[in-house]
C-alpha cells in the first residue's frame, strides 16, 4: 500500500503496567476514535496491530495491542507511530485537512516566490504550526494554519499559498 495510502493516527509513547498494556498517544480529534480505525499498521507497513483501549490516563490513553503481550513489548514499541488505512477515516469537511496530507507541499508567497516546503504541522494545544524549511533558511519559519496566514491549500497542485505576517 502507497504511503499516501495510510495516514499517522498515534504514536506508542511507552509501557503501562507490567501485563503489556501501552500507552497511546492519539492524534485524532477524538483521541478515542483511534480504536476505530484498527487494525492499525507501523510505518512501514510490515507489522499490524488489532488495538483495544482498556483506560485514559494523563495526556494518553492506556491500551491491548496484539502483539504486543509483556511490559518489555511495550517498552520496546515505545516511538512507533501507528498508522490507519485513509479509506476507514472519516471524510473532511471543505477547509479540513489532514497532516499527512499537508507535509511536503510547496509554500509560495502571494506574488508566486517559493518560500519552501511544509516539513511538519505542529500542535501545542492552541492551534496548528505549519513549519517550512527553504533555501537558506538557518531555522524553519513557524507560520500559523489560519485563514489569514494561509489563504490557499492546493493539495492537487502540491502548494500552499501565504500571507506573511509583517513580524516574519
Amino acid at each position: 500500500m502507497a504511503a499516501k495510502d495510510r495516514v499517522c493516527v498515534g504514536v506508542i509513547s511507552g509501557a503501562f503496567g507490567v501485563k503489556g498494556e501501552v500507552r497511546l498517544k492519539s492524534y485524532c480529534a477524538d483521541p478515542a476514535a483511534i480504536s476505530d480505525y484498527a487494525p492499525l499498521y507501523s510505518e512501514d507497513g510490515s507489522r499490524s496491530f488489532d488495538l483495544v483501549l482498556t483506560g485514559v490516563l494523563t495526556n494518553g490513553l492506556a491500551a491491548r495491542m496484539s502483539g504486543i503481550v509483556t511490559r518489555e513489548d511495550a517498552e520496546a514499541a515505545k516511538g512507533l507511530r501507528l498508522f490507519a488505512d485513509r479509506a476507514r477515516l472519516p471524510v473532511l469537511e471543505d477547509d479540513e485537512y489532514y497532516h499527512a496530507d499537508l507535509i511536503g507541499l510547496a509554500v509560495l508567497d502571494a506574488g508566486g516566490n517559493r518560500i519552501g516546503a511544509v516539513k511538519a504541522v505542529l500542535n501545542h494545544g492552541a492551534s496548528d504550526l505549519l513549519e517550512v524549511l527553504g533555501p537558506g533558511m538557518k531555522a524553519p519559519l513557524l507560520l500559523p494554519f489560519t485563514k489569514a496566514v494561509v489563504p490557499t491549500v492546493d493539495i492537487a497542485g502540491g502548494r500552499l499559498i501565504v500571507d506573511l505576517p509583517d513580524e516574519v
